[in-house]
């Protein structure tokens, strides 16, 4: 009963906090001696681990949000709580937070700090799962002893989950951005079975966590409808990508179906996993965390410009109205259908490749290029295991075609686009201090 009484009293005073303005959050005077000495270790990865998958459940289960949407606020939350915890700990230069306001002050906890700036934030954009979000702010706290070392992290959590929020102010979340493009060969348009409209258009002009505009990586166009290399993706698609084909082996279905569970669930997953088995301390997890995830919220942004820009169809699309695109070496096939339901948004670039290609440059550059990713998949309940990126990423540029749901070069464009992302995030952000 006590003990619950304190996290209470401790969610009171995150609560309070919270309705103080960014600039006349008090600092705790050092005055004053600890009750507890200073930690003579850096805490484990738990607050971090722990917070990821209350974040999952909150954007995911709860909230429902679709496609690649989790990334951009797994992106909000890691980032918030990487400043938390590197305020606090050192180590990393802090994200796009001026130094001295983003010291902590001596002798926080930074668990305290992470499990705070975790739920201010995600508070803040889901208040329908507060008790949710507060059930687990109450297990956070009580792992940690009461104390001055708890209420400072406490206060610091706040600061830095306040100047995240204040950074994505009117960033242009849910903005109603139409698609009216006219079908004609080579556009995009609803696809079957559900022919349902183009999905979050706002994402495509969504401003970045990391790049300048949702277009600094705008891939080039797409093959012309008459070039050889569309021909060739197409009839690659119509073979291997069609529901029930002949010339995909077991494998290669596995392999489309294996990668079909939703991703940013599955790397959330991954990441979590990797950082228990490795050891990782809360510094090294939440720049891994804050890292992987922005850098994916920015391939997912950077995609939807792509898609909403070129707006080229999909497979199906194509496949049933070959006789309309005026290339001599494609065939309609008007009943054709695909291994996956067709996602309702256009074809290039492939957003999945663009999101595996910044995660896998992110683990590259943490891991010395070891990956050891390990990853899940609920659609075939099957786990794997990999070591080297360039493996991650040919198996996922093969699945999305395995899939029936795009065309080979959508996907290589895509990874070599989000590549060049994940490599910008550790270039200029989250970089050890001097």
């Amino acid at each position: 009963m006590q003990a619950a009484q304190r996290s209470g009293t401790r969610r009171a005073l995150a609560v309070g906090l919270a309705a103080v303005s960014l600039a006349a959050l008090p600092w705790v005077s050092e005055a004053a001696p600890d009750r507890h000495p200073p930690r003579t270790r850096t805490p484990n990865a738990e607050v971090i681990t722990d917070w990821s998958r209350t974040a999952v459940a909150v954007v995911a289960e709860d909230a429902r949000r679709p496609t690649a949407e989790p990334f951009v606020w797994y992106g909000f939350v890691s980032a918030a709580v990487y400043n938390a915890v590197v305020g606090i700990e050192g180590r990393y230069a802090p994200y796009k937070w001026h130094t001295r306001d983003a010291r902590g002050p001596r002798r926080a906890s930074s668990e305290a700090a992470a499990a705070t700036a975790a739920r201010r934030v995600l508070l803040t954009y889901f208040p329908a799962s507060k008790n949710r979000i507060d059930a687990a702010y109450d297990v956070s706290l009580a792992k940690i002893p009461d104390g001055r070392a708890e209420d400072r992290g406490v206060r610091f959590g706040e600061r830095a989950a306040a100047r995240l929020i204040e950074l994505r102010e009117n960033d242009g979340r849910d903005a109603k951005i139409p698609y009216d493009r006219k079908p004609a060969p080579g556009v995009w348009r609803p696809s079957p079975p559900a022919d349902a409209p183009f999905g979050n258009t706002w994402l495509a002009k969504l401003r970045p966590l990391l790049l300048d505009s949702p277009d600094q990586f705008m891939p080039p166009p797409p093959p012309a409808l008459t070039s050889k290399r569309y021909a060739r993706d197409l009839a690659e698609a119509k073979a291997m990508g069609a529901k029930h084909s002949t010339e995909r082996n077991p494998w290669q279905t596995e392999t489309a179906l294996f990668f079909s569970d939703p991703l940013p669930q599955q790397f959330q997953a991954s990441y979590a996993d990797h950082a228990t088995r490795h050891g990782l301390d809360i510094v090294e997890a939440a720049r891994l965390f804050a890292a992987a995830n922005t850098a994916t919220a920015d391939a997912t942004i950077t995609t939807w410009n792509s898609k909403f820009t070129y707006a080229l169809w999909r497979p199906i699309t194509a496949i049933r109205l070959a006789d309309t695109d005026g290339n001599p070496a494609t065939e309609a096939d008007p009943s054709w259908e695909p291994l996956l339901n067709t996602p309702p948004y256009p074809e290039y670039m492939g957003g999945h490749c663009a999101n595996d290609g910044a995660a896998m440059a992110v683990l590259d550059r943490l891991t010395g290029g070891d990956i050891d990713l390990r990853m899940s998949s609920t659609v075939t309940g099957t786990t794997r295991t990999y070591t080297r990126s360039a493996d991650f990423n040919r198996d996922v540029i093969d699945a999305r075609v395995w899939s029936g749901i795009h065309f080979r070069t959508a996907d290589v464009v895509g990874s070599d686009i989000g590549r060049r992302i994940g490599e910008l995030a550790l270039d200029h952000y989250f970089k050890k201090l001097t």
